[in-house]
């Protein structure tokens, strides 16, 4: 999906990926990337951050129901399932391997990420606060430019 103009604080070049600050599955994933990620490619950011706000707002999306990944490059967005094959795409052998699974139709495909979407908190559990950065990964997440 694309937008005419880039969000605020994202480069024609940047890579962004939006998640949920609160919940556990998706610090982890997070984690995951800053770990696997090693040329940095990617930068996150957390939906409930000012950054997160306003690109959720760019886009028409909720600022207050979060219940997709958001992954952002330059003027584009991708949501659900989309969002998380454009990263899985981006990674190194074997995390790229899970691209196979683009055969399934969307629709299932998506079907299958709102499962986990819906219920992750139940499932992995909710942080009460939205975790910040440690300093050696602090350069890894969007901020004002």
């Amino acid at each position: 999906m694309s937008s005419t103009m880039l969000p605020p604080n994202v480069s024609s070049t940047d890579h962004v990926i939006l998640f949920d600050g609160v919940c556990k599955l998706c610090n982890a994933w997070s984690n995951f990337i800053i770990q696997h990620d090693r040329q940095g490619v990617f930068k996150l950011c957390s939906v409930q951050s000012e950054e997160g706000q306003k690109i959720l707002k760019h886009f028409g999306l909720s600022t207050e129901v979060y219940d997709s990944m958001l992954y952002v490059e330059g003027d584009q967005f991708y949501l659900q399932s989309d969002a998380f094959f454009k990263v899985a795409a981006q990674l190194r052998f074997p995390w790229k391997a899970v691209c196979i699974f683009r055969v399934i139709p969307k629709p299932i495909r998506n079907w299958l990420y709102d499962r986990i979407a819906l219920n992750r908190y139940r499932l992995f559990g909710k942080y009460d606060y939205c975790s910040l950065p440690t300093a050696d990964h602090e350069a890894r997440y969007l901020s004002e430019k």
